[in-house]
């Protein structure tokens, strides 16, 4: 696919940082930002995981040297001021999503790198928020055939809601609170990704690339009738780099992605795709009242329970229109990481 960055602007001594390193989409942004000659920083909780991240960037760029390291954690103070000072840009993707109060936590920790990075003087944050979870309006809201887009926000009193889309809404809503304070300085753009797939950097990988193991491993005996809008992860690192350069991105929110299918589809894509690697995926249509039934027992299936039988499309135009981003198609994603994962099995 074409490089939509390329000759739009000049990277040359623009520092960025972009936050929790070790994550899926963290890696690939890394990637994308040394490959376009960009000064990188990441800040990691553990620097006992340095050696492991540079030998990962490095499958994919000869660049590291570009690349700095610097040990932050959200929920605490130490660090950050160094990890940002004379930072350009900041690319906010970690979020600390487990532990006892995830909200709390979500909040407390975007807040944080905010206020370090208005303090440092950062032109612009991109905050990585969720498609899936920041954007969900009650079922009946929409018109028929009315896709969501970023006027679209999750209703945080309808079933369903889970702490997980509770803190991706509430962590993105305080950030353009604390954007569009008095006397702040800095801009804000929020990106909203759909179901994150593409290839796996090594053998450590996402919950969304992890759904295509199960698959691949035969561990999905049956598939429930739920469906996502999917986005490539190299094409979700792009769009963050449009949404940090560009003027036009500036105070924006961006929905990110692109086919919508279903568990059914992307199964069958892998079957037809990789051969005899794909034998053990299963075609089978779980019963809706079983995936009900599944969720009384486990809160991550309850918070998918709502998406039964919905088609929740998801309309990225504004991204198209305004930064001349295109996602590829789904299929290229999900073959991309089932290879990916024949390749390097998880380690």
């Amino acid at each position: 696919m074409p490089d939509t960055t390329s000759d739009i602007f000049a990277p040359e001594q623009q520092t960025v940082l972009v936050t929790g390193g070790t994550g899926y989409l963290a890696g690939w942004t890394i990637v994308a930002l040394l490959e376009r000659g960009f000064v990188v920083r990441t800040t990691v909780r553990s620097r006992k995981s340095e050696e492991a991240l540079r030998r990962r960037i490095g499958r994919y760029t000869g660049n590291t040297a570009g690349l700095r390291l610097f040990g932050a954690d959200l929920l605490d103070d130490a660090g950050w001021d160094e990890a940002l000072a004379g930072v350009d840009f900041v690319l906010h993707q970690a979020s600390p999503m487990t532990g006892k109060d995830v909200i709390s936590a979500a909040r407390e920790g975007t807040m944080r790198v905010l206020r370090a990075s208005a303090a440092a003087g950062a032109k612009r944050v991109v905050l990585t928020s969720s498609g899936f979870s920041a954007s969900r309006p009650a079922k009946g809201s929409l018109a028929p055939g009315q896709p969501i887009d970023e006027t679209h926000w999750t209703d945080l009193g309808q079933a369903g809601i889970g702490d997980y889309m509770r803190a991706k809404t509430m962590a993105e809503q305080d950030a353009w609170a604390f954007a569009r304070s008095p006397g702040v300085g800095m801009e804000l753009v929020t990106i909203l990704p759909g179901f994150i797939l593409g290839p796996a950097l090594d053998g450590t990988y996402s919950d969304s690339v992890g759904l295509i193991a199960r698959m691949l491993a035969g561990k999905m005996p049956a598939l429930p009738n739920i469906g996502m809008g999917i986005v490539d992860i190299r094409d979700l690192a792009n769009l963050h780099i449009l949404a940090m350069m560009l003027p036009q991105a500036a105070g924006e929110r961006f929905i990110a992605s692109g086919d919508f299918l279903w568990f059914r589809d992307m199964a069958a894509i892998l079957r037809a795709n990789l051969g005899q690697d794909a034998q053990k995926v299963s075609l089978r249509q779980m019963p809706d009242w079983l995936f009900r039934l599944l969720g009384l027992m486990n809160p991550q299936i309850a918070g998918l329970v709502p998406e039964l039988g919905r088609s929740r499309q998801m309309s990225a135009k504004k991204a198209q229109d305004l930064l001349g981003w295109t996602p590829r198609p789904a299929a290229q994603s999900i073959i991309a990481a089932g290879e990916s994962l024949i390749e390097r099995p998880r380690a």
